[in-house]
């Protein structure tokens, strides 16, 4: 991968360089087999998402925080030549998993196809370079690899990023890579033939609107993983408390304190809300038609610790999240706003030390 920027200047460094120590420290210390062209061994690469200490005391950090075994399987998937489906709903890391994945075994995250309904077949497979194109006809120099091509020609992990927005018989341009691991140029009449190492994540989810369904065929060349929300109010806090962290790392924001209580009554919230009851499971409260997901959560602290950094004292309040937590719960006026009153109503305003949050809240959507 080149890389054509100070890379301590980006404002969003790929996994493979935010965390090369930890990287570098895990293949010192490996000593286990490795599939061929893999950075790491598979239980190396657990250890990576999963976190831990090695024998030298260097500690590894969670990247994933919730069951081992789905880590395990979907490092054991890559591991075959299977591909791998990350599938949930918005919200539950797919992405960041798929990252981190293609890191710890390539050493390279950056093999992505960004899904979207304008995704081409040319971005699947190949393209062309017009100019070479129309003044020497097709040849190979004429011609532009996707990021799935490159990977199967170095033997890397290539990513898909929401598979089920694009376009069906985009989608099916994969069959072939995926049961063959081969990818057809009819117009030079050859092939790419992927060479050991390389294998595909994608990932999906079932939720949003513009979703196209898999086909059967194409499903049948994946192994499904399935990521689940956090089972937990600590495990959901864990994870939001430490990508909160690192987000305000990397974007300097001044002398902010985290506020470990505030994020705690914001997973709750979303918790409460999204499940339909409060967590002592006494009250039935209406759903909004929000997703309400964990990497929400973190979008609402991160940007009440920017205000709180710049206007105000540096310490995160309810002030400072109530604006984003209005604005993640109501995005249909005319259901949600419904809902949100009759919870502050019913919940916050009752509940014991939230009266800022209820009167912060109450302001916002006055």
């Amino acid at each position: 991968m080149s890389v054509t920027q100070n890379e301590s200047a980006a404002l969003r460094p790929h996994a493979e360089q935010a965390f090369a120590d930890e990287l570098a420290a895990l293949a010192a210390a490996d000593d286990r087999p490795r599939p061929e062209r893999w950075r790491l061994s598979p239980w190396a690469v657990a250890l990576y998402l999963l976190g831990g200490t090695l024998p030298d005391g260097t500690v590894i950090s969670p990247k994933y925080v919730g069951p081992r075994r789905i880590v395990e399987v979907a490092v054991t998937t890559l591991a075959t030549d299977r591909a791998l489906l990350l599938l949930g709903v918005p919200g539950t890391a797919k992405t960041w998993v798929s990252e981190h994945l293609a890191a710890a075994v390539s050493g390279d995250s950056t093999l992505l196809v960004q899904g979207t309904a304008g995704t081409s077949e040319e971005a699947v497979r190949y393209g062309w370079n017009y100019a070479q194109l129309l003044a020497h006809g097709p040849s190979r120099e004429a011609l532009v690899p996707s990021p799935v091509m490159r990977a199967m020609a170095d033997g890397m992990t290539a990513r898909v990023e929401e598979l089920t927005r694009i376009p069906a018989d985009v989608q099916d341009s994969l069959i072939t890579v995926l049961s063959e691991k081969t990818l057809p140029i009819p117009e030079l009449g050859s092939e790419v033939q992927a060479v050991r190492g390389f294998n595909l994540i994608a990932t999906a989810n079932d939720r949003d609107r513009g979703v196209n369904e898999l086909s059967s065929a194409l499903r049948r060349r994946f192994n499904t993983v399935v990521l689940p929300m956090p089972a937990t109010e600590e495990a959901e806090v864990d994870i939001v408390s430490r990508r909160v962290e690192q987000i305000g790392r990397s974007l300097d924001l001044p002398g902010t304190a985290q506020g470990i209580d505030e994020i705690r009554r914001v997973v709750t919230v979303f918790r409460e809300l999204r499940g339909g009851v409060t967590a002592d499971g006494r009250t039935r409260i209406k759903t909004p038609s929000g997703t309400l997901s964990t990497a929400e959560a973190i979008s609402v602290v991160t940007g009440g610790l920017a205000l709180a950094a710049h206007f105000g004292d540096g310490v995160l309040r309810a002030s400072d999240v109530a604006a984003g937590v209005h604005g993640a719960v109501v995005r249909d006026p005319s259901t949600d706003q419904v809902a949100w009153q009759e919870y502050l109503e019913t919940v916050v305003r009752e509940r014991e030390g939230w009266q800022d949050l209820y009167r912060a809240c109450r302001e916002v959507g006055a």
